[in-house]
């Protein structure tokens, strides 16, 4: 995989929003309900080839959670969220890559969906390895995100438009070269 300088840029800018935003929200007592780690990176996978998105989402919980604690690697949300995140990164940029013509909205909501699906599905799992009650703790976090799935979906549509008309704005005015 051919990396580019802007793919580089991007990664670093979003992953450090990504490691920033739960410490602000976090401070408002707001963290645990909008899932701030998951709008910079759901939000880059519009900017950048899904390697290099997937793997920033899927680095930036880990690194997080080893520096800070949160998320915390055990129980192993941390991981999860690894997965989870990497895993929506690497399907929108392929759809974004197949249907590049297509609204953010129609691409984001059936990811943030699949995303939520396999947190439950991969916490389930660890909740039966672990002899927890599996049911009760998949479906609390397939429940637990809604509001931070809701956040993202009137966000990055938002930040994706306003960075294309950047860009159309910053082509248009360039001086002609003679």
């Amino acid at each position: 995989m051919m990396m580019k300088n802007r793919d580089l840029a991007y990664c670093g800018l979003f992953g450090a929003a990504a490691l920033l935003l739960p410490v602000l929200f976090h401070l408002v007592h707001l963290g645990h309900i909008f899932m701030p780690m998951y709008l910079p990176l759901v939000t880059l996978a519009f900017f950048v080839r899904p390697g290099m998105s997937a793997l920033t989402a899927l680095v930036v919980p880990l690194l997080s959670g080893a520096v800070t604690g949160m998320p915390p690697f055990y129980p192993p949300v941390a991981p999860v969220m690894s997965v989870e995140l990497a895993l929506m990164a690497l399907i929108i940029g392929f759809l974004r890559f197949l249907l590049p013509r297509t609204k953010v909205l129609i691409v984001l909501i059936p990811v943030l969906v699949i995303g939520r699906v396999a947190s439950a599905g991969l916490m389930y799992l660890i909740a039966r390895f672990m002899e927890l009650p599996a049911k009760f703790i998949a479906g609390i976090s397939f429940l637990s995100g809604w509001p931070g799935i809701i956040l993202m979906i009137v966000v990055v549509p938002a930040i994706v438009r306003l960075s294309n008309n950047q860009v159309q704005i910053l082509e248009t005015s360039k001086p002609n070269e003679r």
